[in-house]
């Protein structure tokens, strides 16, 4: 065979590297996939939707036949017009840059990144559209350079074979790299023209450690969740083949919120699934003579209200956050995103209002920074902490239409909802106090 001009990647030694250049390729030498079609189907996902990712889906039969009876350049083309045709390249980048880097980052080949790192000047080789790649590559890998098919696919844009070498010898000019590394026949044209090779063999690894990597991913969107790691054809042809199920037990959940009073609704939703943890002391609720409280919480996901188990008024900076089918939270549209005294002292009036001084969902397991305009609207203030638990999908989204976030959280064959009620601020801590100081005490 081929592959026997090149020795393993085990063999290659890292000492000395630091003023030295590397080409490597990425599936399957820099990760341990072998197969780029999870990160296509999540770029058609969150990019285009649940269609354009059962396109895909769909696709895989004929591109596999294509990659094995014809060539690889025209099944990674093929594969690259159903995930992406007709997106604007800031939409890809957009994905590429909220999504794919948490399951990048859990697919690092170990072997592939001792070598890769040692290196001074780190170029990635890779037949994927280097929009996609890129943001990874150089944010986590420490890449210098991508080299990566471009969107608008010309008569030779697909980086394979001997495609690669000429952007490799493009790059470098007459620097050739020091190693090149690939693990496929398509890779040994670019590893050829480079004074050392070295292929990575199908041996069985775990992936690095995320906290070993150059970065960390502290910010991540998109509806799958991380438990699912990377959707592959099987596990996304389950996937939607739950999804009719999953949607109409997701409806059943919102309608039981809608027509059930709060106790009852909470009683209901645990028959259907949903766990709901109490912790602390909740406050009595409101009565006549004996206004509501305002709950400041954090935001994890869409119907964080409802996790309350009562009934709460909510203020929003952008429309119906919560559409009526899913919960019974009424919310006030706060102009500019500031939020007036004589709103909140009107719904405390009628009874509790709950307010996410975040701004935003994180679903993070950290705070976002407080606004600190809460402080100056009541008295009668609780601090509130919500942890949200989902094993198929996210219940927030930062991109896009955010009206399907509670469905997708209901969805979750047993979404979770921890819900810590902490104690009611003193006076000097509220409307009394020193606004910045209020916010970074909650």
């Amino acid at each position: 065979m081929v592959s026997r001009r090149f020795n393993p990647v085990e063999q290659c030694a890292c000492e000395g590297r630091s003023r030295q250049a590397v080409a490597a390729d990425l599936d399957s030498t820099l990760l341990l996939s072998r197969s780029a079609f999870p990160y296509y189907l999540l770029i058609a996902l969150e990019a285009g939707g649940p269609l354009r990712a059962a396109a895909v889906l769909l696709s895989v039969p004929l591109v596999y036949l294509t990659y094995v009876a014809m060539s690889e350049p025209l099944a990674v083309r093929a594969l690259l017009y159903v995930a992406v045709a007709g997106f604007r390249a800031a939409d890809v980048e957009a994905a590429a840059r909220s999504v794919l880097p948490r399951f990048y980052a859990g697919d690092v080949h170990p072997e592939g990144w001792r070598v890769f790192r040692s290196f001074g000047r780190r170029c990635v080789v890779t037949a994927s559209p280097r929009v996609m790649v890129e943001p990874f590559a150089k944010a986590f890998l420490g890449a210098d350079v991508v080299i990566g098919t471009e969107l608008e696919v010309s008569e030779d844009g697909v980086l394979v074979g001997e495609h690669k070498r000429r952007a490799v010898e493009r790059e470098f000019g007459d620097a050739v790299p020091d190693v090149g590394m690939g693990d496929r026949e398509s890779d040994f044209n670019f590893m050829s023209v480079c004074k050392e090779a070295y292929i990575v063999t199908r041996q069985k690894y775990r992936a690095v450690p995320r906290e070993q990597l150059r970065s960390r991913a502290v910010l991540h969107d998109g509806h799958l969740a991380r438990r699912l790691l990377r959707p592959t054809a099987t596990s996304t042809l389950l996937t939607f083949l739950c999804v009719p199920l999953g949607f109409a037990l997701a409806l059943l959940r919102a309608r039981l919120h809608l027509l059930l009073p709060p106790r009852a609704a909470s009683c209901a939703c645990k028959l259907t699934g949903v766990k709901l943890v109490v912790r602390g002391h909740p406050p009595p609720p409101p009565r006549k003579g004996r206004p509501g409280v305002l709950f400041v919480c954090n935001h994890r996901t869409a119907p964080d209200p409802v996790a309350l188990g009562r009934k709460v008024s909510c203020f929003t900076d952008s429309g119906p956050r919560f559409p009526r089918l899913v919960s019974l939270v009424r919310a006030t549209v706060a102009p500019s995103g500031r939020v007036r005294e004589a709103d909140a002292a009107r719904l405390l009036e009628f009874g509790d209002v709950v307010i996410f001084p975040e701004g935003a969902t994180c679903r993070e397991p950290f705070l976002l920074r407080f606004g600190a305009l809460f402080a100056e609207l009541t008295d009668r203030v609780v601090p509130l902490a919500i942890n949200a638990r989902e094993s198929m999908f996210h219940g927030s989204t930062a991109r896009g239409d955010r009206s399907m976030d509670p469905y997708f959280f209901f969805m979750n064959p047993r979404p979770t909802y921890e819900v810590t009620f902490l104690n009611q601020l003193p006076r000097e801590l509220t409307c009394g106090g020193d606004q910045g100081r209020v916010a970074n005490y909650v």
